[in-house]
């Protein structure tokens, strides 16, 4: 599948890699991104720049997006020289953003008029997944264009699952992002609670990953927790987004969510006062100053 040729648009704290990754693969890639400037790096390693979605879609055969928010997914899709304007009959369209799957299944619809194929497959594993290939990805859509993308899917990731219909990839990751944004609480209520008995926070997270408490949270988040580094891997503000689908589809449903509930909120305050551009283990932070105590 190398010579079929790749559209990508947004290239982001996750795009950029996974672009990269699929350039690296030998795919020939078109690339397009709001901020033009982030284009060059793909662009010095071979691929080509298109002036807008709609010429993206005109130039490949399958076409990758990885954006923002639904509102983004909804303007690169359906504007005026968006993506839909130059998709046609064959292509296929997959979206790894993480947006409503309500959105997602308008996608699928719109794609399905123009006699396109699309699939949802947002991603889990943060900007080290991106970088190093072994994103796990939860797939929408129809079997036939799942197995068209799977080539690709296994160039960007090491677990890859179907999920069922159009819409069923985002719901997973609406419950991935319940399940990363309470881990991180978590673990950041253990980390404050052993510093302030004067317990080694490193040891603690030694200890604890060889048991039942271990996760992936402690593991890939280790030194943003230790050193207070929060440089962005994803960004707080983003799972703030995630969780906000995740809490309209419980409302929805009629599903009982109250620790998710109550973490939206602690991410609401640190948005509030400018945290938002922080990763999200920052969460830290809300633990430590209630409880007057930096680790």
């Amino acid at each position: 599948m190398p010579d079929v040729r790749v559209g990508f648009i947004g290239l982001g704290i996750m795009g950029r890699p996974m672009a990269l990754n699929l350039l690296r693969a030998g795919y020939p890639l078109v690339v397009h991104n709001r901020t033009r400037e982030k284009e060059s790096e793909l662009v010095s390693e071979g691929a080509e720049s298109a002036s807008s979605p709609r010429a993206v879609a005109s130039a490949c055969e399958v076409l990758i997006t990885m954006l923002p928010d639904s509102p983004d997914v909804e303007a690169v899709y359906f504007g005026d020289d968006g993506v839909l304007a130059g998709a046609r009959s064959g292509q296929l369209l997959i979206d790894m953003s993480s947006i409503a799957p309500s959105v997602a299944r308008a996608v699928f619809d719109a794609a399905r008029d123009v006699g396109a194929d699309a699939l949802d497959a947002p991603v889990s594993g943060g900007d080290v997944g991106a970088r190093d290939g072994t994103l796990s990805i939860m797939v929408g859509g129809s079997d036939d264009a799942f197995k068209q993308a799977r080539p690709l899917f296994d160039v960007l990731g090491k677990t890859v699952v179907h999920m069922g219909d159009a819409g069923a990839g985002q719901t997973a990751k609406a419950c991935n992002q319940i399940l990363v944004a309470v881990t991180i609480e978590a673990v950041s209520e253990a980390l404050v609670l052993a510093s302030k008995a004067g317990v080694d926070p490193e040891r603690l997270i030694d200890v604890l990953s060889g048991g039942l408490a271990g996760n992936k949270v402690m593991e890939v988040r280790r030194r943003n927790f230790l050193e207070h580094d929060f440089t962005p891997g994803f960004t707080l503000s983003l799972h703030h987004k995630d969780l906000g689908i995740a809490l309209r589809t419980a409302r929805e449903l009629g599903v009982y969510v109250p620790t998710t509930a109550l973490v939206d909120q602690m991410l609401a305050g640190l948005k509030a006062r400018g945290d938002g551009g922080l990763d999200h283990s920052a969460l830290l932070k809300v633990i430590e100053q209630g409880s007057a105590h930096e680790i």
